[in-house]
């Protein structure tokens, strides 16, 4: 892919994004996209550690592990919740002895 392809294809996106914000559909993608910049810091922590800056690659990927785990914190919370009602029903029906 050249140059012009990449920073075309580029534009496309930033464009769909902006319309779908007007469409009412921006809320997803910007939290699709919030989502992105912690895990660039991750990406960044690991080459960092990778290329021998131990310490600076550390801190770029643990400020972007406690980003991602906040911005993620509401669907653990739901995957929580949905494991422990998992939980209750197997231990109820685990109980149920016929005699």
């Amino acid at each position: 892919m050249n140059r012009n392809t990449g920073f075309g294809a580029l534009l496309i996106v930033v464009g769909a994004l902006i319309a779908m914000k007007f469409l009412g559909l921006g809320h997803l993608f910007g939290w699709i996209f919030g989502l992105l910049f912690p895990v660039i810091l991750i990406g960044l922590g690991v080459v960092g550690w990778r290329n021998g800056s131990k310490v600076i690659g550390t801190v770029l990927a643990v400020i972007g592990a406690l980003m991602l785990l906040a911005k993620l914190s509401g669907l653990i919370m739901l995957l929580l919740a949905v494991g422990l009602i998992v939980w209750g029903v197997s231990k109820i029906k685990g109980q149920r002895r016929t005699y």
